[in-house]
């Protein structure tokens, strides 16, 4: 048995090592924070669990994102140029499965959320959220770099944070 209680050591689904590129590889050993970025669009809310992100500060602060071009999300962010960003605590690790597609939910991934509206998506219960609006966007490797500026930023408690390592979320542990 592993060592989550699970039947396998490793994941029977998961790309052999040896198939992997480099960059897949790298991108496996590194933290990332696990986020999920809504919008609205002409068809309605859309939403997407996004770990490729970093921030960069500067006058104003900037958001960069990786996202395939082919999700729902990219083209409502191509055409409205606004989007939410929630910082994700480890205890909302099923929501983050959900807008990833990896957890069903009938009725879609809003369902039994009740977001609050805004003009920039739908609002989703989170300690951290950003408000952005698209400045650029330029196609990077097989994905495409989204950068936003931070139109506003509500910034509450964050003190268990859901991370991802190694294709899994894990906990940040303070010292």
């Amino acid at each position: 048995m592993s060592d989550d209680g699970g039947i396998h050591y490793e994941n029977p689904f998961a790309t052999p090592a040896e198939a992997k590129t480099a960059g897949r590889s790298l991108r496996g050993r590194l933290t990332n924070p696990v986020t999920i970025w809504t919008a609205r669009g002409p068809d309605g809310d859309v939403g997407l669990t996004m770990s490729s992100v970093l921030v960069a500060d500067g006058e104003p602060p900037q958001i960069l994102g990786l996202m395939s071009r082919t999700t729902n999300l990219f083209e409502v962010l191509a055409e409205t140029k606004r989007f939410v960003l929630h910082v994700l605590e480890r205890k909302d690790w099923k929501l983050a499965d959900i807008f990833a597609g990896l957890r069903p939910n009938p009725g879609g991934p809003f369902e039994g959320l009740s977001p609050e509206a805004s003009d920039y998506g739908p609002i989703l219960p989170s300690p951290v959220t950003a408000f952005c609006t698209v400045t650029a966007i330029e196609s990077v490797g097989y994905n495409e770099l989204i950068r936003a500026a931070i139109d506003r930023l509500d910034a509450g408690a964050l003190t268990d944070p859901l991370i991802h390592f190694r294709g899994h979320y894990q906990a940040l542990t303070p010292k």
